[in-house]
């Protein structure tokens, strides 16, 4: 693991031994080319959650690293932790998408940072489809005419924002997506 990641993750301060642990035994013996990490903190009426996303690229694969907050099992309701690893190789990435927000365009000048960065990844490992009976518009037929749906594909989306993540977070999306590009440019 770098050690430009191995510090990005102890300054998310998100359970950081349990982070590097996971990312280590993901990464294996592969050259990380690139990183992104991005903590986050949510509030709903009854609870604070906490959670954290770690993009690494290597030479052959995009990684994501996701950890959330989670009620502990029995009756003392203790506290967990639970880290999912996704790997994507380079070559099933279909595309990307860098949506650049900006408040007051109006005022934009070249070389100042967006409000919000949204960066898209598609060719992700799941899929979701969605089936029903098909018709043939006669509401009085009977006959089976098999089956229509849709598949949709659950791309990685990360959100930044100049407000709430400062110009660190908005760069360092900036730079991760322009190594992500590159890797998937080069690629035969």
């Amino acid at each position: 693991m770098s050690q430009t990641l191995d510090q990005a993750v102890r300054i998310a301060g998100y359970y950081p031994a349990l982070a590097t642990s996971v990312l280590r035994s993901a990464i294996g013996a592969e050259k990380v080319l690139g990183h992104f990490v991005h903590a986050e903190t949510t509030f709903d009426d009854r609870e604070v959650r906490r959670h954290m996303t770690v993009l690494v690229i290597t030479g052959t694969r995009l990684l994501r690293v996701h950890m959330d907050d989670g009620a502990g099992h029995g009756a003392e309701g203790g506290h967990e932790a639970s880290a999912t690893v996704e790997a994507t190789a380079l070559s099933a990435i279909r595309n990307t998408a860098m949506t650049h927000v900006v408040h007051e365009p109006e005022h934009f000048k070249d070389g100042d940072l967006p409000s919000e960065l949204v960066l898209a990844v598609g060719g992700s490992v799941h899929s979701r489809l969605d089936l029903e009976p098909a018709t043939c518009g006669d509401q009085s037929c009977e006959a089976d005419h098999g089956y229509t749906g849709t598949l949709t594909s659950d791309d990685i989306l990360v959100r930044v924002s100049l407000i709430a993540d400062g110009e660190a977070s908005i760069r360092a999306l900036q730079d991760f997506s322009s190594v992500l590009q590159g890797a998937i440019g080069a690629r035969g």
